[in-house]
């Protein structure tokens, strides 16, 4: 009797945070959010993420999402080691009714080296992937930065990067901007390279700005091209974002954060057994990145 009162009180709360007949949805419950961490887990798609949640309680809800990840026996405690910037590019924004960029949450779980052995292109309940750009914070001084080549100083390495994405909503599910960041901005995971040593000069910092992304596939046809202003006009302004997003939560970057500053592509699906290569076309020693998925 009393499990089944206690399942009869769970489905209660999530009717009422899923479908709220008047007021605005509110941050979801720890129990709530529990049940998506694990659907997550298992990669299944989730259900019934309010679209009329505030940025605000979206945010919380963000935040207690991860702490369930990092909790969760199957997926491992994973560490805190950096940020993403979704939506950083004004179309997009448009499309899903933001203002401005949206943060989701790295753990070190989710970042992984360069390999030469295929990826599972069923990473995800629904996976895509983007080609993107880590950077790396070197010196706790970028905490204030104002203006681009101030945040350039408080980086070390400028990283090629292949996003691993994961929408996580079911197909038909409302998705805007409180909805992404509830579910962590689509962070899943993601293959970054080498990269290249900052250099602390305006001259690097335009680089960055004018230089070309490319996607090409197995074939060498080109899947995507956009310069680095496609991300807020420049990449160092998405990393002045985030400093000021992770400040109005009361943190703070610190050395060795990675940070996701933005795709250079539209999302795209996973097919077959496919091989990627981006190129940062400008950047000295024009740095690559290949990943090869599985059939």
């Amino acid at each position: 009797m009393k499990n089944r009162l206690w399942m009869l009180n769970l489905c209660v709360m999530v009717v009422l945070w899923i479908a709220p007949p008047t007021a605005h949805a509110q941050c979801a419950s720890e129990q709530v959010v529990s049940e998506a961490a694990a659907r997550w887990v298992n990669k299944q798609p989730l259900q019934g993420f309010a679209p009329a949640m505030t940025m605000a309680d979206a945010a919380c809800t963000r935040d207690r999402f991860v702490e369930q990840l990092r909790a969760n026996k199957q997926y491992g405690s994973g560490r805190v080691v950096g940020y993403k910037a979704a939506l950083t590019n004004p179309a997009i924004q448009k499309k899903f009714g933001a203002t401005e960029p949206v943060r989701g949450v790295l753990l070190s779980r989710m970042l992984t080296m360069e390999t030469a052995f295929p990826v599972n292109g069923d990473y995800g309940a629904r996976p895509v992937f983007e080609s993107d750009l880590l950077v790396e914070v070197g010196d706790d001084a970028i905490n204030e930065a104002r203006t681009p080549l101030e945040a350039l100083k408080g980086l070390s390495r400028i990283q090629p990067f292949i996003e691993l994405a994961d929408l996580v909503v079911a197909e038909g599910e409302p998705l805007n901007a409180a909805v992404i960041t509830a579910i962590n901005a689509g962070a899943r995971g993601g293959y970054f390279g080498q990269g290249i040593s900052v250099e602390p000069t305006q001259a690097f910092a335009d680089a960055l700005r004018d230089m070309k992304v490319v996607m090409t596939d197995e074939q060498g046809k080109e899947l995507a091209n956009a310069p680095g202003a496609a991300i807020m006009g420049h990449p160092l302004n998405a990393v002045l974002w985030l400093i000021e997003d992770v400040r109005k939560s009361g943190g703070r970057l610190r050395v060795g954060d990675k940070l996701r500053l933005g795709a250079f592509s539209a999302p795209m699906a996973p097919r077959g057994e496919m091989r990627l290569k981006v190129r940062y076309m400008g950047l000295p020693g024009d740095p690559e990145i290949n990943l090869r998925f599985a059939r």
